[in-house]
């Protein structure tokens, strides 16, 4: 690998316009080597605002993937995994969004082509890279003796008086709270108290999802998890209780711009080192068996 390593973007939208073009094109080692969307203006605008390239229709995703040698997605989940086998066969590394897919089967999919073709791959979920929260995260885990936690992650994206750019989104309007927003919740709480070994599930009220997990420790924790919360009374918290007292999450989740660059440069890490990251596409891989179980156990409730 050279120097500068060129990473190309999948996904022209608001998310990739608000972090990811701005965190690679502003990467010291990093080469933003192209942008690719289905819709060829947006496309166009965001190439040009950081001086790179346009890839537009199905020959720009292969275009896209041979230039480049590592791929970050900010595209839906169920686009994402199936693009994702493709930019592994071609042998770019993965910077994945969370989550990595809404179905096991499109996950494992994904996970399968990383190890067949050993490229790299980390998912970005933000705690885990927001300086603060992924240095409380690595503390706990080292502290132990956890008994519980209780974790709430409630947006307000489908509220009446909601002003946020992903609240026309497709993808969330379809899967809902449980899948984007659950992905922060077990990102945290999974390195801390350990894998999900039984679970239950039920829906509350609007976008709501109540879990009960037991984790691999013994602990056990709580979330409750949605999109459609009141203004008033969206919020996120995690609160930790064990031998050494009460833990909180830390407020804010810093600049995801910056958050970005660090997983970014996490991928370089594993680029060079070869050794696996701790949140790669096969933990993005055990994220979605856990939410499609939820899923599947709060639909049986009747919710």
């Amino acid at each position: 690998m050279t120097k500068h390593l060129r990473i190309g973007l999948l996904g022209a939208g608001p998310w990739a316009a608000m972090t990811q073009a701005p965190a690679l094109s502003g990467h010291p080692d990093v080469v933003l080597g192209g942008v690719w969307g289905r819709r060829p203006e947006a496309v166009a605008a965001l190439a040009d605002a950081h001086g790179t390239t346009a890839f537009t229709g199905e020959d720009g995703i292969d275009a896209l993937f041979a230039s480049n040698d590592a791929i970050a997605f900010a595209v839906p989940p169920d686009v994402q995994a199936p693009l994702a086998v493709r930019a592994a066969a071609a042998g770019c590394h993965l910077l994945l969004d969370k989550p990595v897919a809404t179905t096991v089967a499109a996950a494992r999919d994904a996970a399968h082509a990383a190890e067949e073709a050993q490229v790299a791959s980390v998912v970005f979920c933000t705690l885990r890279f927001a300086t603060d929260t992924a240095r409380w995260i690595a503390e706990q885990a080292a502290v132990g003796g956890w008994f519980t936690a209780h974790a709430q992650w409630l947006g307000a994206l489908f509220s009446p008086g909601a002003e946020s750019p992903f609240a026309a989104s497709p993808w969330r309007r379809e899967k809902g709270g449980l899948w984007d927003v659950g992905p922060h919740a077990l990102s945290a709480l999974l390195p801390v108290l350990g894998d999900v070994v039984e679970l239950t599930a039920a829906r509350g009220p609007s976008d709501t999802t109540h879990l009960v997990l037991r984790h691999a420790s013994g602990a056990s924790s709580t979330a409750t998890l949605g999109l459609g919360a009141p203004l008033n009374a969206a919020g996120v918290s995690l609160v930790l209780l064990g031998e050494q007292g009460r833990a909180e999450l830390p407020d804010g989740w810093g600049n995801p711009v910056d958050s970005f660059r660090t997983a970014v440069n996490e991928l370089i890490g594993v680029v060079r080192t070869g050794r696996p990251h701790p949140c790669d596409v096969r933990f993005g891989l055990r994220m979605t068996e856990i939410l499609a179980e939820a899923e599947q156990k709060a639909s049986a409730t009747g919710g």
